[in-house]
């Protein structure tokens, strides 16, 4: 079958109603460059020891907390833990997969920073069927998109 190909411009409704039910998922060439170019801004900013919010400061009250070299990792790691806390059922594994794919082609557009290596990750679960159990209610923020997400 022939991958959905995500550029982060142009996913259908038909294309998501595919992959949730199955097809499978791949980054187009231009998605990659872009997601690469906005990974190095973010490398930059941090090799030159800049403030940036959330990559290396705190969140909300404690975006004023810059956070060492060291603890950055723990930062993003902790980040997801604490807003994994959704409760009750399980989104069914067709809501999950449309879920996926829409950070996926979200991430293709290169606006976000996040790593090549993550965004082609989040594709290879959908590719090989590997879902997180992600419960229906829950979420932290105005997006109503946090919780969700971190699972």
């Amino acid at each position: 079958m022939t991958p959905v190909l995500l550029t982060g411009n142009d996913l259908s409704l038909v294309q998501l109603a595919a992959v949730s039910n199955g097809a499978p998922v791949a980054f187009s060439e231009s998605a990659i460059a872009a997601m690469q170019a906005s990974r190095a801004v973010v490398d930059g900013a941090v090799a030159r020891g800049d403030v940036v919010y959330g990559v290396n400061t705190g969140f909300g009250n404690f975006a004023d907390v810059k956070i060492g070299p060291a603890d950055l990792e723990a930062l993003q790691r902790n980040l997801v833990r604490s807003h994994a806390a959704g409760v009750g059922p399980v989104l069914p594994i067709l809501e999950t997969r449309a879920l996926m794919v829409l950070r996926a082609n979200v991430l293709a557009k290169g606006f976000s920073g996040a790593r090549v290596e993550t965004a082609q990750l989040l594709v290879e679960c959908l590719n090989r069927g590997i879902h997180p159990r992600v419960p229906e209610q829950g979420s932290v923020g105005a997006s109503g998109d946090l919780a969700p997400l971190a699972h």
